[in-house]
Protein backbone atom coordinates (compact mmCIF):
# COMPACT_ATOMS: atom_id res chain seq x y z
CA UNK A 1 0.00 0.00 0.00
CA UNK A 2 1.03 3.17 -1.18
CA UNK A 3 0.42 6.74 0.81
CA UNK A 4 0.68 10.19 -0.80
CA UNK A 5 -0.60 13.20 1.05
CA UNK A 6 -1.57 15.94 -1.51
CA UNK A 7 -2.14 19.38 -1.58
CA UNK A 8 -1.07 20.25 1.70
CA UNK A 9 -1.20 21.84 4.34
CA UNK A 10 -4.43 23.58 4.22
CA UNK A 11 -7.04 21.51 1.41
CA UNK A 12 -5.08 18.39 2.15
CA UNK A 13 -6.00 14.98 0.93
CA UNK A 14 -5.28 11.18 0.50
CA UNK A 15 -4.26 9.49 -2.52
CA UNK A 16 -3.63 5.57 -1.42
CA UNK A 17 -2.60 3.24 -4.32
CA UNK A 18 -3.16 -0.39 -3.06
CA UNK A 19 -2.29 -3.90 -4.64
CA UNK A 20 -4.71 -6.59 -5.35
CA UNK A 21 -6.28 -8.02 -2.02
CA UNK A 22 -4.77 -5.02 -0.37
CA UNK A 23 -7.65 -3.95 2.12
CA UNK A 24 -8.25 0.08 3.73
CA UNK A 25 -10.39 0.54 6.58
CA UNK A 26 -11.81 4.30 6.45
CA UNK A 27 -13.72 6.60 8.22
CA UNK A 28 -17.14 6.86 6.90
CA UNK A 29 -17.58 9.78 4.47
CA UNK A 30 -14.46 10.47 4.02
CA UNK A 31 -14.08 9.00 0.55
CA UNK A 32 -13.72 11.60 -2.84
CA UNK A 33 -12.95 8.97 -5.49
CA UNK A 34 -12.14 5.54 -6.28
CA UNK A 35 -11.10 3.17 -9.17
CA UNK A 36 -14.11 1.32 -10.68
CA UNK A 37 -12.85 -1.86 -9.89
CA UNK A 38 -12.73 -1.43 -5.68
CA UNK A 39 -14.77 -3.28 -3.90
CA UNK A 40 -16.31 -2.03 -0.41
CA UNK A 41 -18.11 -3.50 2.94
CA UNK A 42 -19.52 -1.12 5.13
CA UNK A 43 -19.52 -2.59 8.70
CA UNK A 44 -19.49 -1.26 12.46
CA UNK A 45 -16.20 -2.76 13.38
CA UNK A 46 -13.74 -4.67 11.14
CA UNK A 47 -14.06 -6.17 8.06
CA UNK A 48 -16.91 -8.93 8.10
CA UNK A 49 -17.17 -8.32 11.92
CA UNK A 50 -20.13 -5.96 13.27
CA UNK A 51 -19.73 -4.68 17.01
CA UNK A 52 -22.61 -1.91 18.31
CA UNK A 53 -20.99 -0.95 20.92
CA UNK A 54 -17.71 -0.10 19.58
CA UNK A 55 -19.62 1.40 17.09
CA UNK A 56 -21.49 3.56 19.92
CA UNK A 57 -17.99 4.81 21.52
CA UNK A 58 -16.68 6.18 18.12
CA UNK A 59 -19.87 8.32 18.17
CA UNK A 60 -19.05 9.47 21.51
CA UNK A 61 -15.40 10.06 20.42
CA UNK A 62 -16.27 12.45 17.51
CA UNK A 63 -16.09 9.67 14.22
CA UNK A 64 -19.20 7.82 12.12
CA UNK A 65 -20.70 4.78 13.52
CA UNK A 66 -19.63 3.18 10.31
CA UNK A 67 -16.31 2.10 8.67
CA UNK A 68 -15.82 1.39 5.45
CA UNK A 69 -13.63 -1.38 3.89
CA UNK A 70 -11.92 -1.08 0.29
CA UNK A 71 -10.62 -4.26 -0.92
CA UNK A 72 -8.56 -3.69 -4.27
CA UNK A 73 -9.47 -6.28 -7.49
CA UNK A 74 -6.53 -5.51 -9.06
CA UNK A 75 -2.76 -3.71 -8.68
CA UNK A 76 -2.99 -0.22 -9.05
CA UNK A 77 -6.15 0.78 -7.33
CA UNK A 78 -6.90 3.83 -6.21
CA UNK A 79 -8.85 5.68 -3.30
CA UNK A 80 -8.91 9.15 -2.56
CA UNK A 81 -9.84 10.63 0.88
CA UNK A 82 -10.49 13.79 2.33
CA UNK A 83 -11.59 15.00 6.12
CA UNK A 84 -13.99 17.15 7.11
CA UNK A 85 -12.17 20.37 8.52
CA UNK A 86 -9.82 22.51 6.01
CA UNK A 87 -5.99 21.23 6.93
CA UNK A 88 -3.20 19.26 6.86
CA UNK A 89 -3.07 15.25 6.81
CA UNK A 90 -0.23 13.27 7.84
CA UNK A 91 0.35 8.99 7.60
CA UNK A 92 2.30 7.36 10.56
CA UNK A 93 3.61 3.79 10.31
CA UNK A 94 2.71 1.79 13.32
CA UNK A 95 5.31 -1.05 14.33
CA UNK A 96 3.08 -2.90 17.38
CA UNK A 97 2.62 0.28 18.62
CA UNK A 98 -0.25 2.26 20.03
CA UNK A 99 -1.31 5.64 19.29
CA UNK A 100 -4.64 8.01 21.22
CA UNK A 101 -6.21 10.01 18.68
CA UNK A 102 -7.78 13.37 19.40
CA UNK A 103 -11.94 13.01 18.67
CA UNK A 104 -12.28 13.80 14.57
CA UNK A 105 -8.90 13.44 13.68
CA UNK A 106 -8.48 9.42 12.21
CA UNK A 107 -8.95 8.89 8.71
CA UNK A 108 -7.64 5.70 7.55
CA UNK A 109 -5.63 2.87 8.38
CA UNK A 110 -4.44 -0.51 6.97
CA UNK A 111 -5.80 -4.06 7.99
CA UNK A 112 -3.14 -4.98 10.85
CA UNK A 113 -4.05 -1.69 12.73
CA UNK A 114 -6.71 -1.91 15.74
CA UNK A 115 -9.24 0.38 16.12
CA UNK A 116 -10.72 0.69 19.38
CA UNK A 117 -12.38 3.57 21.97
CA UNK A 118 -10.83 4.64 24.92
CA UNK A 119 -11.39 6.52 28.03
CA UNK A 120 -9.18 9.37 29.28
CA UNK A 121 -11.24 9.94 32.66
CA UNK A 122 -12.94 12.58 33.62
CA UNK A 123 -10.08 15.35 32.84
CA UNK A 124 -11.84 15.23 29.49
CA UNK A 125 -15.06 16.15 30.68
CA UNK A 126 -12.98 19.39 32.68
CA UNK A 127 -11.76 20.22 29.62
CA UNK A 128 -14.62 19.90 27.42
CA UNK A 129 -12.89 18.02 25.37
CA UNK A 130 -14.97 14.10 23.97
CA UNK A 131 -15.11 11.64 26.48
CA UNK A 132 -13.49 8.87 24.43
CA UNK A 133 -10.66 9.11 22.53
CA UNK A 134 -9.57 7.01 19.47
CA UNK A 135 -6.78 4.11 19.73
CA UNK A 136 -4.92 2.74 16.64
CA UNK A 137 -2.45 -0.16 17.79
CA UNK A 138 -0.90 -2.77 15.65
CA UNK A 139 1.05 -2.65 12.40
CA UNK A 140 0.65 -0.49 9.31
CA UNK A 141 0.06 2.48 8.27
CA UNK A 142 -2.71 5.35 9.77
CA UNK A 143 -3.91 8.38 7.99
CA UNK A 144 -5.22 11.14 10.86
CA UNK A 145 -6.16 14.56 9.70
CA UNK A 146 -6.30 17.98 11.75
CA UNK A 147 -7.71 21.69 12.02
CA UNK A 148 -4.61 23.71 9.87
CA UNK A 149 -1.23 22.29 9.73
CA UNK A 150 0.67 19.39 11.44
CA UNK A 151 3.80 19.39 13.54
CA UNK A 152 4.93 16.43 15.67
CA UNK A 153 6.66 17.31 19.12
CA UNK A 154 9.97 14.88 20.68
CA UNK A 155 8.83 14.82 24.17
CA UNK A 156 11.53 13.08 26.41
CA UNK A 157 10.47 14.79 29.73
CA UNK A 158 7.24 17.42 29.29
CA UNK A 159 5.54 19.69 27.22
CA UNK A 160 2.26 21.58 27.59
CA UNK A 161 -0.10 21.68 24.64
CA UNK A 162 -3.64 23.50 24.65
CA UNK A 163 -6.18 20.76 24.79
CA UNK A 164 -7.96 21.91 21.42
CA UNK A 165 -4.32 21.68 19.54
CA UNK A 166 -4.04 18.00 20.37
CA UNK A 167 -3.71 15.56 17.04
CA UNK A 168 -2.43 12.14 18.93
CA UNK A 169 -0.13 11.16 21.36
CA UNK A 170 2.18 7.46 21.54
CA UNK A 171 0.93 5.88 24.78
CA UNK A 172 4.43 6.50 26.53
CA UNK A 173 2.96 9.78 27.41
CA UNK A 174 0.51 10.49 29.86
CA UNK A 175 -1.25 13.39 30.46
CA UNK A 176 -2.55 15.60 32.95
CA UNK A 177 -4.86 19.05 33.01
CA UNK A 178 -2.55 22.18 34.55
CA UNK A 179 -3.43 26.09 34.34
CA UNK A 180 -1.62 27.67 31.46
CA UNK A 181 0.21 30.75 33.55
CA UNK A 182 1.51 30.88 36.83
CA UNK A 183 -2.19 31.29 38.48
CA UNK A 184 -5.51 30.48 37.09
CA UNK A 185 -6.58 33.80 37.41
CA UNK A 186 -3.56 35.22 34.31
CA UNK A 187 -4.62 31.54 33.37
CA UNK A 188 -8.33 32.53 32.24
CA UNK A 189 -8.08 36.08 31.85
CA UNK A 190 -5.32 35.29 29.22
CA UNK A 191 -7.71 32.99 27.14
CA UNK A 192 -5.54 29.89 27.50
CA UNK A 193 -7.50 28.14 30.59
CA UNK A 194 -6.27 25.04 31.01
CA UNK A 195 -3.72 23.02 29.18
CA UNK A 196 -2.75 19.29 28.78
CA UNK A 197 0.62 18.48 30.17
CA UNK A 198 2.44 15.91 29.07
CA UNK A 199 5.23 13.25 31.04
CA UNK A 200 7.38 11.01 29.72
CA UNK A 201 8.83 9.78 26.51
CA UNK A 202 7.32 9.86 23.41
CA UNK A 203 5.73 11.91 20.47
CA UNK A 204 2.70 14.46 20.27
CA UNK A 205 1.21 15.81 17.35
CA UNK A 206 -0.27 18.94 17.37
CA UNK A 207 -2.24 21.08 15.31
CA UNK A 208 -2.20 24.55 14.38
CA UNK A 209 -5.48 25.48 14.66
CA UNK A 210 -8.15 25.17 17.53
CA UNK A 211 -12.18 23.64 15.95
CA UNK A 212 -14.01 24.84 19.60
CA UNK A 213 -12.27 28.32 19.30
CA UNK A 214 -13.50 28.72 15.43
CA UNK A 215 -16.99 27.84 16.71
CA UNK A 216 -16.93 30.37 19.29
CA UNK A 217 -15.64 33.07 16.51
CA UNK A 218 -19.00 31.97 14.17
CA UNK A 219 -21.59 31.59 16.85
CA UNK A 220 -21.41 35.37 17.89
CA UNK A 221 -22.02 36.44 14.13
CA UNK A 222 -24.34 33.80 13.42
CA UNK A 223 -28.21 34.83 12.94
CA UNK A 224 -31.05 32.92 14.57
CA UNK A 225 -33.37 31.22 12.13
CA UNK A 226 -36.25 31.82 14.50
CA UNK A 227 -37.37 33.54 17.69
CA UNK A 228 -39.43 31.46 20.06
CA UNK A 229 -42.54 31.82 17.27
CA UNK A 230 -42.57 35.68 16.77
CA UNK A 231 -42.62 35.27 13.31
CA UNK A 232 -39.11 36.60 12.71
CA UNK A 233 -36.25 34.07 10.83
CA UNK A 234 -36.66 32.17 8.40
CA UNK A 235 -38.95 29.72 10.47
CA UNK A 236 -41.49 32.31 11.49
CA UNK A 237 -41.11 33.68 7.75
CA UNK A 238 -42.38 29.84 6.75
CA UNK A 239 -45.43 29.69 9.50
CA UNK A 240 -46.46 33.63 8.86
CA UNK A 241 -46.90 32.39 4.90
CA UNK A 242 -49.13 29.18 6.00
CA UNK A 243 -51.21 30.66 8.04
CA UNK A 244 -52.26 34.18 6.00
Amino acid sequence: MKIEILLKPANTAAKIVLGAGETLTAEGGSMIAMSSGMKIETTTYKKGQKSIGKALKRIFAGESFFLNHYTASSDGSEVYLSHTMPGDMEVIELNNEKIIVQAGSYVASESGVEINTSWQGFKNVISKESLFWIELSGSGKVVLSSYGAIYVKDVSTDYIVDTGHIVAFEEGLNFSLSKAGQSWVSSFLGGEGLVCKFVGSGRVWCQSHNPSSLGKALSSHLRPTSSGGTGKGIVGNIIKNVTN
